[in-house]
């Protein structure tokens, strides 16, 4: 492990929550404080809510002063969701990408969202566009829908958007120090502040129940394999 992708776990954060911070919290803070640089008042669409990145971007937003809109599939999840800070839930498993995008308009007067965080891919991709107000940013952070995304730059060309992709191995790869940003992070958690989601957390010779729990898609937050758990 090299030197600058590490960082001190301070006192009062396990070894659990910090083992399921780096790549979904710091993801979260990489695309909203960074790339789009949310604004206190701003609004924000979080696809995925109640996974590891979009629960800790739900939380930085709401933490920022943003107001969150948020899609979560089952009413357990976004129960969830609603309880980490956002302040609009929709549902993303028996609504049409027409009625979604309908009501993020209606709850943010026709204008649309500043800000996008798509963590789904394929037709989310579009309705995150479609979304979005003028001089919004819109990241592309996963495509967990294995599909191609179809959309009609009419959606953000006119609205002069900003389009940002992502993907934290690649930037690391690239020679971005994580070092600043992770123990930001870990001084949040420290002073509860930030709270790291771990839905369950198994043994490495349970790794296939920890897979198994996994493709379910009804864990809030983080699934964890440690040597020993407490």
């Amino acid at each position: 492990m090299h030197a600058d992708q590490v960082a001190r776990i301070p006192e009062g954060v396990s070894f659990i929550s910090a083992a399921a911070l780096p790549i979904a919290s710091l993801s979260a803070w990489y695309t909203l404080r960074r790339l789009a640089d949310l604004q206190p008042g701003e609004s924000v669409l979080i696809n995925a809510a109640a996974g590891g990145v979009g629960s800790a971007a739900v939380q930085i937003a709401a933490e920022v002063g943003a107001t969150v809109i948020a899609t979560a599939g089952s009413q357990a999840r976004r129960d969830w969701v609603s309880g980490l800070g956002a302040e609009h839930v929709l549902d993303s498993r028996t609504t049409s990408s027409d009625e979604r995008v309908g009501k993020i308009l209606q709850l943010t007067d026709g204008q649309g969202v500043h800000v996008a965080l798509d963590l789904v891919g394929g037709d989310a991709f579009g309705e995150s566009l479609t979304s979005l107000a003028h001089g919004g940013r819109v990241i592309s952070a996963a495509n967990v829908a294995l599909q191609p995304s179809t959309i009609d730059t009419r959606d953000f060309y006119p609205k002069n958007a900003r389009i940002y992709g992502f993907q934290i191995t690649g930037l690391i790869e690239d020679g971005y120090d994580a070092r600043g940003d992770l123990t930001d992070l870990l001084a949040r958690v420290a002073h509860r502040r930030l709270t790291v989601p771990v839905d369950a957390a198994y043994e490495l010779t349970e790794a296939g129940k920890a897979h198994a729990h996994l493709e379910q898609r009804t864990n809030q937050g983080k699934i964890v394999l440690a040597v020993r758990h407490s």
